[in-house]
């Protein structure tokens, strides 16, 4: 049986107990952990933790951990800008390209001849009454077209996850198509495009699902690119996600780059008189000033 639940009065003795300093008061750590959630800001108080009995650094400060947390927040909040325009020109730019070199083909994505039999397959399970009820296009769509088993490409991709882009996009036959796309944005390898890609969606879910971030490393080794480089060489981090990000970013808009860098770096300096924040945006984040 799992631990019972505790009120706020005891979270706050077993932090102290453990050796956390509460700098800003007892009640305003009250209203923090009544306001987060004692959790989910435990992930954040982690890094701070020096053995298996959860006892805290000495001097680790409340404060700090709250810092933490707003730091992911607002880096998740600055990257989801980013990913959304990302995803809105990645799913034109397929929807495009496709859907011009197979014009006799509007369904093209449930097409054998364009796509892989196992997704084409598998799509009436995602394409079903209530997709189709929930997403108002696609419903008038069949109202109006009652013997059509799909809407086109160009509404019915408009409404699929990000990740079912990518599983389109992954499921072409053609590769000469997939090049057309990744050439779009400057790939001249595939492969490498496809590493993006599922690096952004990554990026994209934990953004999206208020997952932990700052702590975040990808699960496949981004592949090397004369685009950027590596920050210790590192091919995981967090702070190699975000260079991906900006650089998809910048062949669809420049100045919308430089935006999202700047307050990036905008984020980061709000930290430079805290050596605690620093040391962890340098350590887990892998971020380092130009």
């Amino acid at each position: 049986m799992g631990a019972i639940a505790t009120t706020v009065e005891e979270q706050i003795k077993k932090l102290t107990d453990r050796g956390m300093v509460l700098d800003w008061g007892e009640d305003k750590a009250k209203e923090v952990l009544l306001d987060i959630g004692y959790y989910r800001l435990g992930f954040y108080w982690n890094p701070f933790e020096i053995d298996k009995d959860h006892n805290f650094e000495k001097g680790t400060k409340f404060s700090d951990v709250v810092q933490l947390y707003y730091l992911d927040v607002d880096l998740k909040n600055i990257l989801n800008k980013a990913i959304n325009r990302i995803e809105i020109n990645l799913r034109t730019q397929l929807i495009y390209i496709v859907s011009n070199e197979y014009p006799q083909y509007p369904t093209w994505f449930a097409n054998k001849k364009v796509m892989h039999s196992k997704f084409v397959d598998e799509f009436p399970k995602y394409y079903d009454d209530k997709f189709k009820d929930k997403n108002k296009p696609i419903k008038k769509h069949h109202a109006n077209y009652p013997n059509d088993i799909y809407a086109p490409a160009w509404k019915t991709l408009e409404f699929l996850t990000f990740g079912s882009i990518y599983s389109i996009f992954f499921s072409l036959k053609d590769e000469k198509i997939k090049y057309l796309i990744a050439k779009y944005y400057g790939f001249k390898s595939v492969k490498t495009f496809q590493n993006f890609f599922q690096t952004i969606i990554f990026i994209r879910n934990i953004c999206a699902h208020s997952g932990l971030l700052y702590d975040s490393n990808t699960p496949k080794e981004i592949s090397t690119t004369p685009f950027f480089k590596f920050n210790n060489n590192n091919k995981h981090s967090l702070d190699s996600a975000i260079k991906v990000i900006l650089y998809f970013l910048e062949k669809i808009s420049a100045d919308r780059k430089g935006i999202i860098e700047n307050e990036i770096i905008s984020l980061f300096d709000n930290f430079e008189q805290n050596e605690v924040l620093m040391k962890i945006i340098a350590e887990k984040i892998g971020y380092i000033k130009k």
